[in-house]
């Protein structure tokens, strides 16, 4: 499989994990049935684009703290957390933002049609 689609499916798939963990299993049920609705009404489109991310590195901050032990003393660099920027590139799908409020809306409707509230809460 080539890499851009073995990405495009893992994005898929935790984005899936990530949905499926939010709300009553009768609003998942309703959000999966309008999810694979709007999937084919507007398709993924995926492209990878450049994105910045941060990671922490500890740095020396310059200072030392020392500790003396009879006629020996110890030295240790005082270290700083510190967010490093760096860019790196990432398969998104540019439809998620068009089609994702359809599904809210779709899901939200037969809640409310089945179970009379938004969140198919009984």
């Amino acid at each position: 499989m080539p890499p851009l689609k073995k990405s495009a499916l893992y994005f898929c798939a935790v984005g899936l994990v990530a949905l499926s963990s939010c709300g009553t299993p009768e609003y998942r049920a309703e959000r999966k049935h309008c999810e694979a609705e709007w999937l084919l009404k507007i398709p993924p489109v995926y492209r990878q684009e450049a994105v910045t991310k941060y990671r922490s590195e500890e740095r020396p901050t310059g200072r030392s703290t020392c500790t003396t032990v009879g006629t020996v003393t110890n030295c240790q660099q005082v270290m700083e957390t510190v967010s490093v920027p760096y860019t790196d590139i990432e398969t998104v799908d540019i439809k998620a933002r068009q089609r994702n409020p359809q599904i809210d809306s779709c899901a939200a409707r037969a809640c409310a049609a089945r179970y009379g509230n938004s969140t198919c809460e009984s």
